[in-house]
């Protein structure tokens, strides 16, 4: 008998796991990390005053005017305030100071996940409401009629569809920030993709990385470049063009990326980086789908599509006009799932449990999103959040042109880990660090871009954002996604600062 003992092999943690860790080590920073704050004005419409809330909770008010701002060396329009343009608090320049520490324990570790869930509730509904309407549509057997009839005309073409999903997302990232919305389309997608021989890495990047380099190169996005251009005292339209020829070039190296791995995996699947797991995963996408064997796409089935894709027009009328959020998007698919379930044909009570059993689905999803919002909180309430912009602000001061540029790339890019919305990082950061490209005499719109560069560039991988989320949706653990887009993500960061060094000279 062998001696020998079998090691066995060794998993990476699942997405929870990972969560938790960074939670932990979040929870460790407000330890090590000097507690600070800056001062923060924001605009009270209904006393049309402006309030100052010093780094002791101490409120003031002062006159909302142009004067008010120049005395507080705020480079930027009060009209910015009084239309609503900038809504957020903003850092008031040179106020910050060192604060008692807030070091976040063991009860504040455990509680967070709670208090996150709690936070993120719209999300969770919109996901879990979509959850139901994937179940459905499952059901009726409407999916595996569509994935046949596109299979068929996009034989031989399958790359197309890559190029075509990807560019639209970029477009709706770019021009109103599409990202989270995005989920919608992974349980509709993910099947085509792998019928059409490419795995489900493949389809994350086509849809991921179409939303993150749309809102990374951000041209008309109002929820980060528009208002990081206010918040920093200029028009958006400054550096317009040089981020629309930037957005084309970072979309063509993305999409070429994409093209030779999906070739990989199409010529051989032993090449694809997730060989191992697309069994399981082709069972849970395509369990139902025969190509020999399919059923009928009927009027039934095509309504039903229909019903289900003419949500998505909509949805993006109304994110991107600034009427709707998540609860009225989510009204919608409640609205879209009711419909679906007269059409379906099924009786009312398995209607209503494959709904059920979709959502159920969806869990783990929703609670990784709970969970990700709750490293934000403790971060937020041990108060280091703006002590780590005063210290990058520190750092680059009297530096060389480009060399300024390329730093505020990578330290935003550090930033936008600790503060993931871009619109909260605009607000915060701008007043602070727009007002440094004078003394190394360039465009604040260099500063602008450097900070909606850097922010997009980390979302490729950090985990408080959308791609563990993601990455559970569709079974795929953050180490594999790290080996696929890690050479992709240095490519594009040295594509950016180069880019960022020539609009400080041109």
């Amino acid at each position: 008998m062998s001696n020998r003992n079998h090691k066995k092999k060794i998993e990476f943690p699942t997405a929870f796991t990972v969560l938790f860790i960074i939670l932990i080590l979040a929870a460790l920073l407000t330890y090590i990390v000097p507690a600070g704050l800056y001062s923060k004005l924001w605009y009270d419409g209904e006393q049309k005053l402006f309030i100052v809330e010093d780094h002791r909770g101490e409120l003031s008010s002062l006159p909302p005017t142009q004067e008010t701002l120049n005395s507080l060396n705020i480079k930027m329009d009060v009209n910015k305030f009084i239309d609503g343009s900038i809504k957020k608090p903003i850092a008031i320049p040179d106020t910050f100071e060192f604060i008692e520490q807030s070091p976040q324990g063991l009860l504040s570790v455990i509680m967070s996940p709670i208090e996150g869930i709690m936070d993120t509730v719209d999300i969770m509904v919109f996901v879990l409401i979509l959850g139901g309407i994937i179940g459905l549509i499952n059901k009726t057997g409407t999916f595996d009629a569509g994935i046949a009839a596109l299979s068929k005309r996009t034989k031989g073409k399958e790359f197309l569809l890559v190029i075509f999903v990807s560019l639209l997302i970029a477009l709706g990232g770019t021009t109103f920030g599409l990202a989270e919305e995005t989920i919608a389309l992974y349980p509709i997608l993910m099947p085509i993709f792998i019928a059409s021989g490419y795995d489900a890495i493949v389809c994350i990047a086509a849809i991921y990385m179409g939303s993150s380099i749309g809102t990374m190169f951000s041209t008309t996005n109002p929820f980060s470049v528009v208002i990081a251009s206010n918040a920093a005292g200029i028009s958006f339209n400054e550096g317009l063009v040089f981020r629309m020829i930037s957005l084309i070039l970072a979309m063509v190296i993305t999409l070429i990326y994409i093209y030779y791995y999906g070739k990989k995996v199409k010529e051989n699947p032993k090449n694809s980086i997730i060989y191992e797991e697309m069994g399981k995963i082709e069972e849970r996408f395509l369990k139902d789908y025969d190509p020999e064997n399919v059923v009928p796409f009927n009027w039934r089935r095509i309504l039903i599509l229909l019903v289900f894709l003419a949500a998505f027009p909509i949805m993006i009328w109304g994110v991107s006009t600034g009427v709707w959020w998540f609860p009225e998007m989510s009204g919608l698919f409640l609205t879209v799932a009711i419909i679906i379930i007269f059409l379906s044909g099924l009786p009312e009570k398995e209607a209503v449990n494959t709904f059920l059993e979709g959502a159920a689905d969806l869990i783990g999803v929703v609670l990784i999103i709970g969970i990700a919002r709750a490293i934000n909180i403790i971060m937020d309430k041990g108060m280091i959040s703006d002590t780590l912009l005063f210290y990058s602000s520190s750092i680059i001061k009297n530096m060389n042109a480009g060399v300024f540029a390329a730093v505020q790339m990578i330290l935003f890019s550090i930033l936008g880990f600790f503060v993931p919305s871009s619109s909260g990082l605009a607000t915060l950061s701008m007043p602070i660090m727009a007002p440094l490209a004078d003394t190394v005499g360039i465009s604040r719109a260099v500063v602008v871009t450097a900070y909606n560069w850097g922010q997009g560039w980390m979302a490729f991988i950090t985990p408080t954002g959308l791609i563990l989320a993601t990455l559970e949706m569709v079974d795929v653990t953050y180490n594999k996604w790290l080996k696929f887009i890690l050479p992709l993500m240095g490519i594009i960061g040295v594509f950016a600062i180069i880019m960022l060094v020539l609009e400080t000279i041109i």
